[in-house]
């Protein structure tokens, strides 16, 4: 993708709050009891009017969340379905999946009902990662994202930073994603919440960019690094300089269950930048 093209994505929530694993970054986890909106399926026609409004705003990609460990098959059945009625209706949208671990079978089972990519982020390195989550092992994070590869799919997978992990540690996991040549990198910064156990994110503004450009440097061959959970929070008012560090991707609109800025702000953002929203992408 050419540097002065700026992939937008937009996250969709169709299944919010209902995780049973101990990962100490997530709210939605039920064990932390954080003050956020639970629902067991979002109502389609609210997930196509977000994703029109996406659209609309210059999204390509539109990514399908479920907050759960993995695919079942009930949750399977209904991305299948949201895939399916999103590809007839928003055509020129780009489906994305996010549902947790995930077998070949399940993969191609996606990718057969209109998903094109499917992110799973293996969050920080190997050795940190027991003191973040001992409810699933960092090696089955791994292996799914290899399965993405064997199934066929564009593989998304990056991490979060200001977990408390070291500089080695970010170091690890940037190398362990260059062992998997994902398409998009997403890099998220740690948003703090009242009801988590973790420490509020320390990372300095200066330091965030620079882990941009570590992980620009890193992943050399990735089409896009993507900044996407915390940036508001992160950059604040500096958001403008991500992309003298390296990033070509953001993602507009809310989060999981953050806020993002209103949408235009960040169009507004691109504009006096002379930066142009991608229309498509290989």
């Amino acid at each position: 993708m050419k540097k002065n093209k700026i992939f937008l994505c937009s996250i969709c929530n169709i299944n919010s709050g209902t995780c049973l694993e101990d990962c100490k970054f997530c709210s939605q986890s039920v064990r932390y009891k954080a003050d956020i909106e639970r629902f067991k399926q979002k109502d389609a026609d609210l997930i196509l009017e977000e994703a029109k409004v996406a659209r609309d705003n210059g999204a390509l990609g539109f990514c399908l969340v479920t907050a759960d460990k993995g695919l079942h098959d009930k949750t399977l059945q209904f991305v299948c379905d949201t895939a399916k009625m999103l590809t007839k209706e928003v055509p020129e949208l780009r489906l994305i999946a996010c549902n947790g671990t995930a077998s070949v079978e399940q993969l191609l089972t996606l990718k057969e009902a209109g998903i094109k990519a499917y992110n799973h982020n293996l969050e920080t390195s190997r050795d940190f990662y027991p003191q973040i989550c001992t409810t699933h092992p960092w090696d089955e994070r791994f292996e799914t994202c290899k399965n993405v590869n064997e199934a066929g799919l564009v593989l998304i997978s990056g991490g979060i930073f200001g977990l408390g992990e070291s500089q080695e540690d970010r170091v690890s996991m940037l190398a362990s994603l260059q062992e998997l040549n994902p398409t998009s990198v997403p890099i998220n910064f740690y948003h703090h919440n009242e009801a988590l156990e973790l420490s509020p994110n320390s990372l300095t503004t200066d330091e965030a960019l620079g882990l941009i450009k570590l992980t620009r440097e890193t992943l050399a061959d990735a089409d896009r690094i993507m900044v996407a959970g915390g940036r508001e929070l992160i950059f604040g008012e500096r958001q403008n300089e991500i992309f003298e560090y390296g990033a070509n991707s953001i993602v507009i609109g809310n989060y999981l269950t953050t806020s993002g800025r209103v949408m235009s702000k960040d169009l507004e953002m691109l504009k006096s930048l002379n930066l142009s929203v991608a229309k498509n992408v290989k």
